[in-house]
């Protein structure tokens, strides 16, 4: 299969050429609860699956990737509170629904103060991924 193929029916799902350069950037500059999920996501730690970070799909860009289960992780800062926001992020979840993905939402303050947590709730969603 063809790189182009993939951007229209695999893991990227149609994304353009402007949404890897964006992702590029936000891969430079995470945040701190990114850097600190990140530490635990990246070498296959978790179930020796293998995630992406800040991973263009359609025309979003998802903080975390698991291709093997199609499975984003989302860390969510304060702005995610407003109500624009929330539409956004609920039109969102339903279109990559839509797409075969499986999205689970962390608040910043879950990922600083219980990154164990964290990480305990995320692979619970895997162990039930992989029941399907």
């Amino acid at each position: 299969m063809k790189k182009s193929d993939l951007h229209k029916t695999g893991m990227w799902k149609g994304a353009t050429k402007e949404t890897f350069i964006k992702a590029r950037i936000l891969r430079e500059n995470m945040t701190e609860p990114e850097k600190m999920l990140w530490e635990r996501l990246s070498k296959n730690q978790i179930e020796g699956l293998k995630f992406r970070r800040q991973h263009p799909i359609l025309f979003y860009i998802a903080d975390f990737y698991c291709h093997a289960l199609h499975l984003i992780i989302e860390i969510d800062g304060g702005y995610h509170d407003t109500i624009e926001q929330k539409l956004k992020d609920d039109k969102r979840t339903e279109r990559l629904r839509s797409n075969g993905i499986t999205l689970i939402r962390f608040r910043n303050e879950e990922v600083l103060n219980n990154i164990d947590g964290v990480i305990e709730e995320i692979i619970r969603v895997i162990h039930k991924l992989k029941l399907k």
